[in-house]
């Protein structure tokens, strides 16, 4: 038995009621999907899904999110897979809906990450921890700013070119659940700066993320030499930009961070 549901690009898609061979193609969502408690019907996911550990030595790996090996997902015969927008290529994710059911995911806040949660819960036949996780996400983020004072921040994913990240991402409406203030939130997706525009940014805190690009210790004196007078800090990647249950994970990171700035 099939059923019709609307992904949220606005696609509409055929999927078993009770999918049994899922193959996830977002690291996030691989991550929630084991929190809903998909062990046995998880049979594919990508070499960048490092967690749960257990999951990365043990699934099929089917190549990178934007390099994906179509040939192996198309030997599991998966029943549902999960995509996004941004994260998987269009090329790709088209060959493989000829086929294969994909549900594809467009996150660009906290509220669109609660409403894809709700989404697979309903897709998976786990509606019930979904529910929950929404549930207390909701309430969790509801008062996250409370504790926290306004910075003037810039989030950097990239470098040679710097790319921050601009007011429509996930990340952007993470960095303003906290009470922060993105720097470059009148900018589009990922935009380019040069030093000398960094150098001219307002700014009193510069976050350098461990992921996609993985910025060290010796890349803090480079925008410590463009913003002498910023606090820069190396962060953790996953928990702002990974949507899903890594969310609940992230809070508690937040306060850590919070004390570290405040101490």
């Amino acid at each position: 038995m099939e059923r019709s549901v609307i992904d949220m690009t606005g696609r509409p898609v055929e999927v078993s009621l009770s999918p049994q061979r899922i193959v996830s193609l977002v690291p996030s969502q691989t991550e929630l999907l084991h929190y809903l408690g998909l062990q046995d019907e998880v049979i594919g996911i990508t070499k960048f899904c490092v967690h749960p550990e257990k999951w990365f030595r043990e699934k099929k790996r089917v190549g990178g999110t934007k390099s994906l090996h179509l040939d192996i997902i198309k030997s599991l015969r998966p029943d549902l897979i999960l995509a996004n927008k941004e994260e998987n290529t269009q090329e790709q994710i088209e060959e493989l809906a000829r086929s294969f059911p994909v549900w594809i995911s467009d996150i660009k806040t906290v509220s669109d990450a609660m409403c894809m949660i709700r989404n697979v819960g309903v897709l998976t036949g786990t509606m019930t921890n979904a529910i929950e996780l929404d549930r207390v996400l909701k309430s969790t983020y509801r008062n996250l700013a409370k504790t926290r004072r306004p910075r003037k921040v810039a989030y950097f994913i990239w470098r040679d070119p710097w790319m921050s990240v601009g007011g429509d991402t996930f990340i952007s409406d993470m960095i303003s659940r906290l009470g922060w203030v993105n720097v470059l939130e009148n900018r589009f997706r990922y935009p380019h700066l040069s030093i000398e525009e960094i150098a001219a940014l307002d700014v009193d805190l510069v976050l350098l993320s461990s992921e996609p690009f993985p910025f060290k210790e010796q890349h803090i004196a480079e925008i410590n030499a463009a913003l002498p007078h910023a606090a820069v800090r190396l962060v953790d990647g996953e928990m702002f930009s990974w949507y899903g249950s890594r969310m609940l994970q992230a809070v508690e990171y937040f306060k850590e961070l919070e004390a570290e700035l405040v101490g």
